[in-house]
């Protein structure tokens, strides 16, 4: 797989190709959206784990950066522990707006092509630009994440509501408590989805077990693309 970096129009992203890849081919997309602290690099490392070869891979990078202390700086799409303001979650939300056009005009994407996840904060961006956008996205997938600002959500909602979701949470997440996870269920159930649920006995990470189940739900809705396709 080879990896490139880019600095488009708002945000820096990777682009993560498969192996043999072949740019006459329209190839599904899988966005990956990081969480605090981290960078367009955290999420790159689990696509090998899904698969090398059938997708195309898009990590951006957020768009504020913050001092982490002795040396270390990190990214985050607004300010953490509820301290975002409304136009934070607004310039992120236009931005990734924004890389979207990019990254589908760049790969040739057609609606319906591709496939958003998130893990944290990446995860409540994965809830609030994809619950939006079902004509772009196949799915979601928001691990160890929250449902932020339901209330500015719920009317934007579009009137079908069959998206494929999927949850995934630790039972011993100190950073997003569980019963945040079961709130964002709560709300979709409410409002007429059906999210595939799943809590692992973890804390705040993607672990092995959360792979197992996610792959397979990603190849489902969004399958790979075979060699001789």
């Amino acid at each position: 797989m080879q990896a490139e970096q880019h600095q488009g129009n708002g945000l820096q992203y990777l682009t993560i190709l498969p192996d043999d890849y072949d740019t006459s081919r329209n190839y599904p997309l899988v966005v990956l959206l990081h969480g605090f602290g981290a960078n367009m690099q955290d999420l790159a490392g689990l696509t090998p784990a899904i698969n090398r070869t059938g997708y195309v891979y898009a990590c951006p990078n957020a768009p504020i950066p913050f001092d982490l202390g002795g040396g270390h700086m990190g990214y985050g799409w607004m300010t953490p522990r509820g301290m975002g303001t409304p136009d934070e979650a607004k310039q992120a939300e236009d931005l990734l707006g924004g890389f979207f056009d990019e990254v589908f005009e760049q790969f040739r994407v057609t609606p319906g092509r591709a496939v958003l996840m998130g893990f944290s904060q990446g995860g409540g961006m994965t809830y609030r630009c994809g619950l939006t956008q079902p004509e772009r996205f196949a799915g979601l997938a928001a691990l160890s994440a929250t449902l932020p600002d339901t209330d500015e959500l719920g009317p934007r909602l579009p009137e079908e509501r069959t998206q494929p979701i999927f949850v995934a949470h630790g039972t011993s997440d100190p950073m997003v408590t569980a019963d945040r996870a079961y709130a964002a269920k709560d709300f979709l159930e409410a409002a007429g989805y059906a999210p595939e649920f799943h809590e692992y006995n973890m804390a705040h990470e993607i672990s092995v077990e959360v792979l197992q189940d996610l792959i397979p739900w990603l190849e489902s809705i969004l399958p790979p693309l075979n060699p001789g396709e």
